[in-house]
């Protein structure tokens, strides 16, 4: 396989993870009533609507076609988060832990990526990446800080 379909296959899964990530939290969005907590996740809906098309310019650029859509997993994750708050009285708190569930997997997917040593990643696509990570933590962080504040 040459590198150009291994690094897009990569940010392809990537990708078809983001898509999931915004379809999650535009979910978790109208299920909360607090305002900051809502805002937080209109913002998180934001940010991985805009990884999603750094992802696609990116593909693009190694001469790949990009993923279209989410993946069943994300699917039964939001059918999940839709049935527990349904019988939760805690929705925030619970969805709150949701989304640090999925920051995490995604944190954990970007760190693999940026710490294979069998690709070397071409600065545009090390710098994208760094770049999401740094701010997928500071989305758990702060995902933590909130799941404090309504518990």
């Amino acid at each position: 396989m040459k590198y150009s379909e291994k690094i897009s296959n990569r940010l392809n899964d990537l990708l078809t993870r983001t898509y999931d990530a915004e379809k999650g939290y535009k979910l978790a969005q109208d299920k909360v009533d607090n305002p900051a907590v809502k805002k937080f996740l209109a913002d998180k809906v934001q940010q991985r609507y805009n990884f999603g098309h750094e992802l696609k310019n990116e593909i693009q650029a190694f001469g790949e076609l990009p993923e279209k859509g989410g993946s069943i997993k994300g699917d039964l994750h939001r059918t999940w988060m839709n049935f527990t708050t349904t019988f939760t009285s805690d929705d925030t708190e619970r969805i709150l832990e949701e989304v640090e569930r999925g920051e995490k997997a995604s944190l954990e997917e970007y760190n693999e990526i940026l710490k294979d040593e069998e690709m070397v990643l071409a600065p545009s696509t090390e710098e994208m990446l760094t770049k999401h990570r740094n701010q997928i933590k500071d989305a758990l962080e702060n995902a933590k800080i909130y799941e404090e504040a309504v518990s």
